[in-house]
């Protein structure tokens, strides 16, 4: 079903209350530019699309709007806001020096819950502003006397907890450059990305939860540690009770709790706005992951932004987004800090055995006013009969929702058991930005199915197969000016080769960001799926997510993957594969089912050539389908150059697609 079954061409599924949003941070910042800038751009302060028309047509109004109605502080002021505007390379705020962390813990109130760390036992523990900036001091004064300085890389090998927060916020203070990972990567994997680094400091916990279990992964920080030569000391944190076993650490070892809890004064140092804060990794499915580099200014603005703005989130907010510490989520939900909100953290399964709703009951339980998750996560609830307006959850605004596109039948769902006030707030980006392209506000009214629009300060377009902008025709993401939070640039590529190649090839001069998306008549953003895994029928694009959508729908159907596969002769294969519920076949009778709801809920065009039961869908570790290496190793391209399994969530469902690659081209095939 698309979203213009369920909802007539010209009326939201979700309109915004007029009244309501007069007291939006959005409607605020309207009301703001039309008093302080020469320019009438919010003469209703509702009007989301004009304030959108004037953000991309004067970048350097906008971006120094944004900076004074943060109140954003300088240790020196900037002499320009963009002195050349060109991609890759414009240059923003010269002159300014700043930190991040300073601005992250400014508005913290002393006796109010800067974070809250949950996990999936229900336990919790929060920690004051005042608690926050005396951990953060004495972090950063531990990590200053252990030898890190300006530019040193400190890395993290930490589940989803206050510690990583601090770690970063310590380390960004000193002007060092942060990254961090997850520990269900395995060492070898975690010292893929840090090894690049050359990092001075590891900070490690002994474990995770996960699904009632405990994760022992002191052994992996002990084989992380030793793949990286450069350590000058480790940090361990004691998360999970686990006792230290003595082993070959750097000459250096320290706990959390000596790090943590010295009496210190914070003293953040100014760098400049391009300064590097933190670097984000690609998913490294093919070859060794990209390390994307992204600077203080031109984070704290587009973060302001798009949580200050696009979210609305404020003091006295409370912001739960689950994620991984290797997703760019994270660190979007520790910018929440910036606002003045409190951060939830969550260490666990966001669906477990026994609780299924547990983030529900969590996020009603501690009053969450911004809940946020994956298209997979609510279809799975939808699916397997979840309802959480069980639990109290009048606290919740919006349900924010990225990773993948989101279907429009997940939209009735969430107002049926979450609430019809609630916004469903779906959006898209991604690490190479940290933040978003488009999605919602305040002020934007919400279509099924779509996105509501391009977010402020983003000249976003469709580009059909000429370089052309399109309206309501599918068409390449490009981004024509530059954001603040382009990437600086990528690490260990020095002639910038790699960054143009990225970006920059397709459109000289305009980022190519490889989705396929349509910018509708009514200002809406439909998402489509990555460009480069489009299904190409007879000359017919496409999009994978609306193949998907239909048949995940289907009670019998766990999950779904379809993909188009160029053959020797000009032939085109495009199969569909379906893992069935538990105790399902997939039958003649169940594949009938499946053609039918395809060719009635997408068109004819749709329906795969074959239907294969899968035993599951390989994903990357932050939870994006294999659309692309899935292809390629039906086509026959050896495994070692498609995917690196240690990015995979579980590496031996690749054998199955080696081997039917391999049957198809009558050869035999091995992994």
């Amino acid at each position: 079903m698309t979203s213009a079954q369920l909802t007539p061409p010209g009326k939201p599924f979700w309109a915004f209350d007029p009244e309501a949003t007069t007291t939006s941070r959005i409607a605020d910042f309207g009301r703001w530019v039309t008093q302080h800038r020469d320019v009438q751009v919010a003469h209703d302060h509702t009007d989301y699309a004009a304030l959108h028309r004037w953000s991309v047509a004067d970048l350097e109004g906008f971006w120094s709007a944004v900076w004074e109605y943060f109140d954003v502080d300088t240790a020196t002021p900037y002499e320009q806001v963009l002195e050349e505007e060109k991609m890759p390379g414009a240059r923003w705020f010269s002159g300014a020096t700043l930190n991040y962390t300073h601005h992250a813990l400014r508005h913290l109130r002393d006796d109010r819950p800067a974070v809250i760390a949950l996990d999936e036992t229900g336990a919790a523990y929060e920690v004051s502003g005042e608690q926050l900036r005396a951990q953060v001091a004495s972090v950063a004064a531990t990590l200053r006397e252990l030898g890190v300085g300006q530019g040193d890389r400190v890395v993290g090998y930490l589940p989803n907890t206050p510690h990583a927060m601090v770690a970063f916020l310590a380390a960004a203070s000193l002007g060092a450059v942060w990254s961090v990972c997850g520990q269900d990567y395995a060492p070898q994997a975690a010292a893929e990305r840090f090894a690049q680094l050359e990092p001075t400091v590891l900070v490690a916990a002994d474990g995770y939860l996960f699904n009632s279990a405990t994760h022992d992964r002191r052994s992996a920080v002990l084989e992380l540690a030793g793949s990286l030569p450069t350590l000058k000391a480790t940090v361990l944190v004691d998360h999970m009770g686990l006792p230290w076993p003595p082993g070959n650490y750097p000459a250096v070892t320290l706990t959390w709790e000596d790090a943590s809890t010295r009496t210190e004064q914070l003293t953040c140092a100014p760098v400049p706005f391009d300064h590097p804060l933190w670097i984000l990794f690609s998913s490294g499915t093919t070859g060794l992951p990209k390390g994307i580099v992204h600077g203080h200014g031109g984070i704290l603005l587009e973060h302001l932004k798009t949580l200050g703005l696009q979210s609305d989130l404020g003091p006295g907010d409370r912001f739960l987004w689950y994620t991984t510490t290797h997703w760019m989520m994270w660190n979007l939900t520790v910018s929440a800090l910036l606002t003045g909100a409190t951060v939830c953290t969550y260490d666990g399964s966001p669906a477990l055995l026994t609780q299924p709703d547990v983030l529900w009951e969590l996020a009603a339980r501690h009053r969450v006013t911004l809940f946020g998750t994956s298209p997979q996560y609510l279809l799975g609830m939808a699916k397997f009969g979840v309802d959480p307006a069980v639990h109290d959850l009048s606290s919740v605004r919006a349900v924010g929702c990225t990773g993948s596109p989101l279907p429009a039948s997940a939209y009735p769902w969430v107002r049926s058991h979450v609430g019809d006030r609630v916004q469903l707030a779906s959006s898209t980006g991604g690490t190479d930005v940290a933040s978003g392209f488009a999605g919602s506000a305040p002020t934007a009214p919400v279509w099924a199915g779509e996105l509501s629009a391009p977010y402020l300060g983003v000249a976003l377009a469709a580009y059909d197969a000429e370089g052309h902008p399109v309206v309501d025709q599918v068409g390449e993401l490009v981004v024509t000016r530059p954001m603040p939070s382009m990437p600086l640039y990528f690490w260990n590529d020095p002639d910038g080769s790699r960054y143009r190649d990225a970006y920059f090839t397709a459109y000289p001069g305009v980022w190519r960001h490889g989705d396929w998306i349509t910018l509708t008549s009514h200002g809406s953003v439909i998402v489509h799926g990555r460009s480069d895994s489009t299904l190409n029928r007879n000359g017919v694009r496409l999009g994978s997510a609306d193949i998907h959508d239909v048949v995940e729908r289907l009670q019998e159907i766990t999950e779904a993957l379809v993909i188009g596969a160029e053959e020797p002769g000009g032939g085109y294969w495009m199969p569909l594969f379906v893992v069935p519920a538990a105790g399902v076949e997939l039958d003649d009778t169940l594949r009938d089912r499946i053609r039918h709801a395809i060719r009635t809920d997408a068109s004819p065009r749709h329906v795969p050539d074959e239907i294969l039961a899968v035993p599951g869908i390989p994903h990357t570790r932050t939870g994006k389908k294999l659309e692309v290496p899935v292809k390629r190793l039906l086509q026959g391209t050896p495994a070692d150059q498609v995917v690196n399994p240690a990015t995979v969530d579980n590496p031996e469902l690749l054998t199955h697609f080696i081997r039917l690659g391999a049957e198809r081209r009558g050869t035999s095939g091995s992994a």
